[in-house]
């Protein structure tokens, strides 16, 4: 599936799923191979692993974040992968809520938490925000769009 093609399903998906009165963190039981995945790619950048980090993404991976975009795997790995897997070695993520829906081919995942510490002399205190949209492929599910954002905390 391309990454137009899950975007849309995944559009279509969330909105069928909307719900006013969700819960703070609401796992549909359809999604947990899904978030599993979200997990074991932060598992890897957190332990500096950035080829098992790069296997959990599709080839026509889409990222955005801070307003940049990077369009392919290849892209990624070679600009920010290695300063992502740097920075989350350095900082401490908490994660405060996660939503996560499936219709079985395609799943996304919205997070918020906060992330604590220091990089490259730099003190770190922020809130975050992340979708990830996943693709099941015959391998398993494969990260198809990653949408970071992140303010400081004042």
């Amino acid at each position: 599936m391309g990454i137009r093609t899950a975007l849309a399903a995944w559009l279509a998906m969330v909105l069928a799923m909307a719900s006013p009165a969700s819960a703070q963190d609401a796992i549909a039981p359809g999604a947990r191979e899904a978030v599993a995945v979200v997990d074991a790619f932060h598992a890897a950048l957190k332990r500096g692993d950035t080829i098992e980090a790069a296997a959990l993404l599709a080839n026509d991976v889409l990222i955005f974040e801070s307003g940049g975009v990077e369009r392919t795997k290849a892209e990624y790995a070679t600009r920010h992968l290695p300063a992502d897997a740097e920075f989350a070695q350095a900082t401490s993520s908490v994660l405060s809520h996660r939503n996560a829906r499936s219709d079985g081919t395609v799943a996304w995942i919205a997070s918020e938490g906060r992330t604590t510490g220091e990089f490259r002399g730099k003190a770190i205190n922020s809130v975050s925000t992340e979708t990830m949209v996943l693709s099941r492929a015959n391998s398993g599910w494969r990260i198809v769009h990653i949408h970071w954002s992140s303010a400081a905390v004042r």
